[in-house]
């Protein structure tokens, strides 16, 4: 079954908690969204209220998958830029699909629904965002119409001795008519 998608939905108790479990889940199963595990949900909630944040100011958008039960599955924030001279794109973050999840093409499906509800924004004409390196992650990326736009080499420290490549990726999003 497929997730349902919903931009912008309701800031509930059961919304935060939902993308906490989700945030703490990809973590620990060694998902790249920004901690290395092992991760609680004290070590992720802070994070995600500044998203929260960001979404009050206007500056931020929550995109939501939900799986058949209602539960939050799958996010993508789509973050505004604020320099008035890249306002004609988004920066994506926190890509992540439930672990339980994964193998069914809902990836895809999340990146497909992030370009649809960006192309939907006013002035917006492309998305950008960064990966971690070493994970394959500008590979499922490209094969999702991203293209590989820069690269900082060992930018991203996840342990001593471990570094990673900062990979940045832009998806250019069709013009509308």
């Amino acid at each position: 079954m497929a997730l349902v998608f919903e931009l912008d939905p309701a800031v509930t108790p059961g919304l935060r908690d939902g993308v906490v479990a989700l945030w703490v889940d990809v973590s620990n199963a060694g998902g790249s969204v920004g901690f290395v595990p092992p991760v609680a949900a004290g070590d992720v909630r802070p994070e995600l209220v500044k998203h929260f944040v960001a979404m009050t100011e206007g500056r931020t958008r929550l995109l939501v998958g939900r799986d058949e039960q209602g539960g939050v599955a799958a996010t993508a924030f789509l973050t505004h830029n604020t320099h008035r001279l890249m306002r004609h794109w988004v920066w994506l973050y926190t890509v992540m699909v439930h672990p339980r999840h994964q193998g069914k093409g809902y990836g895809r499906d999340l990146l497909a629904a992030v370009e649809e509800a960006a192309g939907r924004l006013d002035g917006i004409e492309a998305i950008r965002l960064t990966c971690r390196g070493g994970e394959g992650l500008e590979r499922f990326y490209s094969s999702c119409g991203y293209k590989e736009v820069g690269r900082v080499p060992g930018a991203i420290r996840v342990a001593p001795g471990d570094e990673r490549d900062d990979i940045t990726m832009l998806l250019p999003l069709p013009r509308r008519a």
